[in-house]
């Protein structure tokens, strides 16, 4: 990706957030210069990947298939004693984040506002591929019963707790408009919880045609 359209789609999404009547942290608009000489009172923020974060999966194509999130805090095993986190999710229309679990994590997904979410739902396996049978899960603290391949549609105030183990995958309902997305959980740990069903990349590869107007979690080693 180019780093022009990385700095268009972190200003969207900043304009996107007041929208919706949310603000981020004040490092959160920092710019990189502003992170200069910062990493001994916020080693926090750079150690446990906090802020700004942007992938295509590998898929070269963001808008078909990518997210955009900040995160706001997450702790970190070897660290501290923080045992949860939360980040803020922008999920365009028809914009898939694909098929994966936790082997650790679980959390909430929540549709903070703006349009509905898609999830499509699979238990896993022994082998953890997708598995046939029926599983529950809560949505809002009512449990459901589903079958494998359900399609749960989030409205603005609803959220869905996922369990370790169970493949999901989202997208913005087509129609509806972008949807401000919401996640609480337990620790995240991008670099080992993450069990795709099909393989995909992370972090893009970045062309920088432009200076950075604010850093992503993946610029921080380069910058501070």
């Amino acid at each position: 990706m180019k780093r022009s359209e990385i700095n268009h789609l972190i200003q969207e999404s900043i304009n996107f957030f007041h929208q919706m009547n949310f603000k981020l942290p004040p490092w959160g608009y920092w710019t990189p210069g502003e992170w200069k000489g910062k990493y001994n009172s916020c080693s926090e923020i750079v150690d446990n990947m906090l802020g700004w974060d942007l992938t295509d999966f590998g898929s070269g194509d963001f808008h078909q298939r990518g997210l955009i999130l900040f995160t706001l805090r997450n702790g970190n095993f070897k660290k501290d004693k923080k045992p949860y986190a939360e980040k803020a999710m922008i999920v365009e229309e028809n914009q898939e984040t694909p098929m994966h679990f936790h082997w650790s994590k679980m959390e909430d997904i929540i549709n903070r506002g703006g349009g509905n979410l898609v999830l499509e739902l699979f238990a896993s396996d022994e082998k953890e591929g997708l598995s046939d049978t029926e599983f529950d899960i809560q949505i809002d603290g009512v449990k459901h019963h589903l079958k494998p391949n359900s399609r749960m549609i989030l409205k603005p105030g609803e959220s869905i707790c996922l369990e370790q183990g169970i493949y999901h995958r989202f997208y913005g309902e087509p129609g509806k408009g972008k949807v401000f997305v919401g996640e609480v959980s337990a620790v995240n740990d991008d670099t080992s919880d993450n069990r795709f069903l099909d393989p995909v990349g992370r972090f893009p590869k970045i062309e920088e045609d432009e200076e950075p107007l604010h850093l992503l979690v993946s610029d921080y080693k380069n910058f501070i």
